[in-house]
């Protein structure tokens, strides 16, 4: 298979430009928004849900009017616990996109294997984890639950959660019959503890090496879900605005709940500044993707929105990454779109899905990679 991020059988080398690996310990997913609607990862999965193939019976078909309808996600979700191990050899510091083909917070994942994946990542300090998830509401009550495992394992209440916490998870989330990974994983589990014993680094939390991110596509997904995001315990963290379907102010994100009984709190995500009667300082965003949409029936993506999140991450010091301009790019500066766009809004670039640099405005060639 090729690098989107899919089942390749062994190493999953990705063409996604944010990462230089992809690793996928479970598979399948279900839509939650309108960002999925045209969600490639259905498309690539299907293609390899034939008899006896990684996907099987994970996608399906219908048949409509005019014809059949696209694929789409069953909502089943497969654990793929003979793939933990993978990270363990890779030997050259890699930046590995977790899951791009499922959700690791999704309902159906347990969290006793999320916390393997986690354990997975605390024995591979060499490489940097980027966790995306359009579930943040279960990501928060994952680490809830994790601290309260820490405190059952170690026979103290409240005790904080550790790197240990999560390596066990991983330990016995490895098949019995796996005698060699299960031998992998605790020696370099110990070899790092020893490396890193003058740093402690096997009671910290959370762990240096992940960073924790959520996808959003406009105003509603970025208010419920950055503060999610920005309540979970994260070395550093990160936005997907991909697909981008409407323009998103990420200075004034409404956080919809309330700080000790107080108002609604509004937050600038950007500086990580809140407002719950007077401004608090809290948890940013560390970096920032930017996408358009593309694929079959990509919608409409307004470069002005590209050019108002860059002027914002510039101006907090935040790097930001414009991955592309998607399959149709427009040009729409006086606001809404007009219905049909007209060929004056249309930003006509050859490559299509609008990834080349080449081709774009020169205030939106930027691609930053945050310091992590």
């Amino acid at each position: 298979m090729n690098g989107l991020g899919e089942w390749k059988g062994r190493d999953e080398m990705s063409r996604i430009e944010w990462c230089d690996e992809t690793w996928n310990p479970t598979r399948g997913c279900s839509r939650v928004s309108a960002g999925c609607e045209h969600c490639y990862a259905e498309r690539v999965a299907h293609r390899f849900s034939g008899p006896g193939q990684p996907y099987e019976g994970l996608t399906v078909v219908s048949s409509c009017a005019r014809g059949v309808k696209p694929p789409r996600w069953t909502g089943e979700v497969r654990l793929v616990p003979e793939v933990l191990d993978r990270p363990l050899r890779w030997r050259k510091p890699r930046r590995v996109f977790v899951d791009s083909m499922s959700d690791l917070f999704h309902d159906a994942v347990p969290f006793e294997f999320a916390a393997a994946v986690f354990g997975v990542m605390a024995a591979s300090p060499r490489h940097t984890f980027q966790v995306l998830t359009k579930r943040p509401e279960r990501m928060r009550e994952f680490f809830t639950w994790m601290d309260v495992q820490a405190s059952e394992q170690r026979g103290i209440t409240k005790a904080p959660c550790t790197h240990e916490t999560a390596f066990r998870y991983a330990f016995d989330a490895l098949p019995l019959r796996d005698s060699r990974k299960r031998l992998l994983l605790g020696e370099q589990w110990e070899a790092m503890r020893v490396i890193q014993a003058s740093d402690d680094y096997g009671t910290l939390w959370p762990l240096p090496n992940v960073g924790l991110g959520v996808s959003v596509e406009n105003q509603a997904t970025a208010d419920a879900r950055i503060p999610e995001l920005l309540d979970c315990p994260a070395a550093w963290r990160f936005v997907s605005y991909e697909p981008a379907l409407g323009p998103v102010d990420f200075r004034r994100v409404d956080a919809r709940y309330t700080i000790g009984g107080g108002l609604e709190s509004v937050e600038d995500a950007m500086i990580g500044e809140f407002w719950s009667e007077g401004w608090h300082q809290g948890e940013r965003i560390d970096w920032l993707i930017i996408g358009g949409e593309s694929g079959p029936g990509a919608r409409p993506f307004d470069i002005a929105w590209a050019r108002d999140t860059i002027a914002a991450c510039k101006a907090a010091g935040v790097p930001v990454f414009v991955k592309q301009l998607g399959a149709q790019p427009v040009d729409c500066l006086s606001g809404p779109y007009p219905e049909p766009i007209d060929d004056s809004t249309i930003v006509h670039l050859r490559h299509p899905k609008g990834a080349d640099m080449a081709e774009w405005p020169a205030d939106l060639r930027v691609r930053k990679m945050p310091d992590a």
